[in-house]
């Protein structure tokens, strides 16, 4: 079983799932409406998700046809995305709370990728807040 909420809590879901693949999408539409490099999604079968709470305060966008990407209109936080033609429900790993140990598998759409992020160069990793350099 795997389970999420929005940053508020007000909305909830539950996947009777195992954790799949986990994907990095660098696509400019990921990269805009997560206001990140890139999007970090669990693609699940349909039948296996449910929302468990929120679904008054839910809103949904269509960011390109058939794929529509749901908000909750308290925080803002964007939960999954739907593409109901493919038959996939991609779970936002950023709003997940059930502990995921697997790690990704791959990053996507990198040829659209922003300029400034590049997964294979080494900087610092840093345990709390931002220390500048001397």
């Amino acid at each position: 079983m795997l389970e999420g909420s929005c940053l508020c809590g007000s909305v909830r879901y539950e996947a009777d799932c195992d954790p799949g693949i986990i994907i990095h999408c660098h696509c400019q539409t990921c990269r805009k409406a997560h206001s990140a490099a890139f999007s970090s999604v669990m693609p699940i079968a349909p039948e296996a998700f449910r929302w468990t709470a929120g679904k008054d305060v839910l809103n949904r966008f269509e960011s390109s046809p058939g794929k529509h990407r749901y908000f909750c209109t308290k925080c803002g936080s964007q939960l999954i995305a739907e593409r109901k033609a493919a038959n996939m429900v991609l779970l936002r790993m950023g709003c997940m709370d059930t502990e995921i140990t697997r790690k990704p598998d791959a990053h996507i759409w990198r040829s659209d990728a922003a300029p400034w992020f590049d997964p294979d160069h080494e900087i610092r990793q840093l345990p709390e807040g931002y220390e500048a350099r001397d």
